[in-house]
Parts: structure tokens; C-alpha cells; sequence
């Protein structure tokens, strides 16, 4: 069985100050945020901005030449293995094994983990995500929406206090990303603290608590959606590019520029 979720603090990440550099590029300029518990926190940025930098520092993957990432109390460098056993992680590409079953993936995942589950408890987490008919299927074979669902079920078998996700309604059909918006908002509610990158800025505005805006490495801004657009609709660069009432998108484009970025 899953343990309980701690409660130590009201913030379960603190970023202190991080920098990220690969040679002589800086990809991350001395960020600092704080996302608290039962939060659903959006991180919002260009190509190329930081926000995988930021993101793989968190995951412990990227060390940074600056700064702190502080998981549920535990500096990542003091403790790497209990952070990231707090941690769940969903890439916005999945590399499970494309042979095994749904039901191999699901029982190789738990045992990394060391999570006891018995047959009915995987059969009830698959009936929750719609995939209890393809419970013998390899995962080659499952759509697209289908993996992401399962990569999301894996992601969280642990429990994790934190739950890191790197775009993951990209390629997703309307009806698709509805519920993994449904999702995400259920694992909140169990007690689950999401930070998510997103290109998307309806998904921001539906699911985000607070989302921060990264450009060139640094935070632009981090408000409420809503309060993001009333501190910057009458910004100039933002009154440039609004058509009509001004939105997430307008503030967006207006403080990270209109050029396409690679």
C-alpha cells in the first residue's frame, strides 16, 4: 500500500536561487519560486527559455552551478534518493519499454518503487483511467492518449508528494486533454502538489493556481492567471497584440515577445 503524505511545511518546492549553464550559456539566470502544497503550478516559457533546464534541475537530472532545489524540507543535494522518492514524473515523451504489458509496466513500476499492489488494486487503477480491457496489450500498441494516461497512472503509484510534468496534454485530443485535466485535479485533491510546463495557455488558465512566465532564463512574472492579466493589460506591448479583451496569451506574447522561437 501507498504511505501517507507528510505535511512538514506550507511549501512542498523551494527554488533558491538556481543556475543553470551548459559551457558558456546560461539557461537559467538565478530563479527563485516557491509552489506550496495542493498547488497546481504552471510554468510558461518560449522555446528555449529554461523551463526543461528548471524542470530537470528539480528532477535532479541538471545540477546546477547555483542555488538549491528544497523538496518537502530536503535539499536534493543532502538527500537525492528520498527526494526524488517523492517525486513522480511524467515526460512529455514516454520511453516505457515497448514490449511489456500494461500490467508488466504497472508491476515492474511498483516494485521499483516498492509498492505492494494486489491484482484487484491494479485492475481498479486501470478501470480509473479506462484501460481495463487492454490490461494484456504491449504498450506499442496503445494510442497515444493511452500512453499518456498510463505514463500519468505510473507517474503517481508512489504517491508522490510532488508530481512533475513536462507538457503533457502535447498531442492530446480535446476529449483527451479534458481528462487529464480531471486527473490532475484529482491527485490535488487526494493531497498532491503538481508543477507543470505548458504551451499551452488555456490549459494555464483552466487547471494553474499560479503560473510563473521564464524568458531567457529568468521569471518575467508569476501571479494568479487571472491577476497576471490585470497587472499587464495595460502594458503597451501587450495592448499591441490584444484583439479585444485581453488574455493569457496577449500577456504571454507581449512579455516574451512575438518571434518564433526554435
Amino acid at each position: 500500500m501507498t504511505q501517507p503524505r507528510e505535511q512538514n511545511s506550507l511549501q512542498i518546492l523551494e527554488i533558491k536561487d538556481i543556475s543553470v549553464a551548459y559551457g558558456t550559456k546560461t539557461a537559467v539566470d538565478g530563479v527563485s519560486l516557491q509552489i506550496l502544497r495542493g498547488e497546481i503550478f504552471g510554468l510558461l516559457g518560449p522555446n528555449g527559455a529554461g523551463k526543461t533546464s528548471l524542470l530537470s534541475t528539480v528532477e535532479g537530472l541538471v545540477k546546477p552551478i547555483a542555488g538549491k532545489v528544497i523538496v518537502d524540507g530536503t535539499d536534493i543535494r543532502d538527500n537525492p534518493a528520498l527526494v526524488k522518492s517523492k517525486m513522480g514524473v511524467q515526460l512529455q515523451a514516454t520511453s516505457f519499454h515497448s514490449q511489456l504489458s500494461i500490467k508488466q509496466l504497472i508491476k515492474l513500476y511498483a516494485g521499483l518503487y516498492g509498492v505492494r499492489m494486489a491484482p484487484s488494486e491494479i485492475t481498479a487503477k486501470l478501470d480509473e483511467i479506462g484501460l481495463v480491457d487492454a490490461v494484456s496489450k504491449p504498450f506499442k500498441e496503445l494510442s497515444g492518449g493511452q500512453q499518456q494516461r498510463l505514463s500519468l497512472l505510473i507517474a503517481t503509484i508512489h504517491n508522490p508528494n510532488l508530481l512533475l510534468l513536462d507538457e503533457p496534454t502535447t498531442g492530446l485530443d480535446p476529449q483527451s486533454r479534458r481528462q487529464l485535466w480531471g486527473r490532475i485535479e484529482r491527485i490535488r485533491k487526494a493531497g498532491g502538489s503538481i508543477l507543470l510546463t505548458t504551451h499551452s495557455m488555456e490549459e494555464a488558465q483552466t487547471v494553474c493556481d499560479r503560473v510563473a512566465i521564464i524568458d531567457h532564463g529568468k521569471i518575467v512574472s508569476c501571479e494568479t492567471p487571472q491577476n497576471l492579466i490585470e497587472k499587464h493589460k495595460e502594458d503597451e506591448k501587450v495592448k499591441e497584440v490584444a484583439r479585444g479583451a485581453v488574455t493569457l496569451e496577449d500577456v504571454f506574447i507581449g512579455l516574451t515577445g512575438g518571434e518564433i522561437r526554435d
